[in-house]
């Protein structure tokens, strides 16, 4: 799994996982439940990861729906 992007912002995040599913991209949404540890202040980021055979293609998604802003570096992190 590659990091996609890392973002507080549960509704990109929504977003993000409708348009992966329906691509048919294998993703997962690491840190979603951190709120139990941080009391529900959204300090620790949620980290999108895709298969990394597909990071390419999730990208492309992404930046075609305008939300290249949004992504992490080109150089992914292997998870």
């Amino acid at each position: 799994m590659e990091e996609l992007l890392r973002t507080n912002d549960p509704v990109l995040i929504s977003f993000l996982e409708s348009l992966l599913g329906e691509a048919g991209i294998r993703y997962f949404v690491a840190d979603d439940n951190m709120s139990i540890l941080e009391g529900s202040i959204s300090m620790i980021p949620r980290r999108l990861l895709v298969d990394g055979t597909q990071i390419a293609q999730a990208r492309r998604l992404v930046t075609d729906a305008g939300l290249a802003h949004e992504l992490g570096p080109e150089s992914p992190s292997s998870f």
